[in-house]
């Protein structure tokens, strides 16, 4: 991973700070405590649940490498940052599928926070990509697998 900017929004920061701090003071100590129980039963070398909780071990700790990196370089994007008269990271954008008339809402957010089930899409994805610095009213042109998808913006909001 690279030391480039991670734009976040402060319930994104919120959100990694509390996984670090979670995986720092709970799933540390209960993964030590399974190390602890499994070196109990005897020979390591062919002791399944061992090799399970070093496997999780090693898990957690690159996770907190990578949020600690994450973290480290973040910028946060507040409330007063978000333009609604151009889509930017941060604001809610209302689409409307131009083909299928299907209106969606998507808030645009960095790639550390997407989350596509809840709407959330990077601004590094296809869509977020498409139509970042489009204004009200304006069609974009999305290229997807499946071909292009032609978007009208709706609406630009907070």
């Amino acid at each position: 991973m690279s030391d480039k900017e991670v734009i976040l929004t402060p319930e994104g920061l919120k959100k990694l700070e509390e996984e670090l701090e979670m995986l720092k003071s709970v799933k540390r100590r209960e993964v030590a405590e399974r190390i602890k129980v499994a070196i109990g039963y005897g020979d390591i070398s062919e002791n399944s649940e061992y090799e399970d909780a070093k496997n999780e071990q090693a898990f957690i700790e690159g996770r907190v490498i990578t949020l600690e990196k994450l973290l480290r370089n973040a910028r946060i994007i507040n409330s007063d940052e978000i333009d609604t008269e151009a889509v930017s990271v941060g604001a809610t954008v209302t689409v409307e599928d131009l083909e299928f008339g299907d209106i969606t809402e998507y808030t645009i957010v960095g790639s550390a926070e997407s989350n596509p089930l809840q709407n959330k899409i990077s601004n590094e994805s296809p869509v977020g990509k498409a139509i970042l610095g489009k204004k009200k009213g304006t069609v974009v042109d999305v290229s997807v697998p499946a071909g292009v998808i032609q978007y009208k913006i709706v609406d630009i909001k907070k």
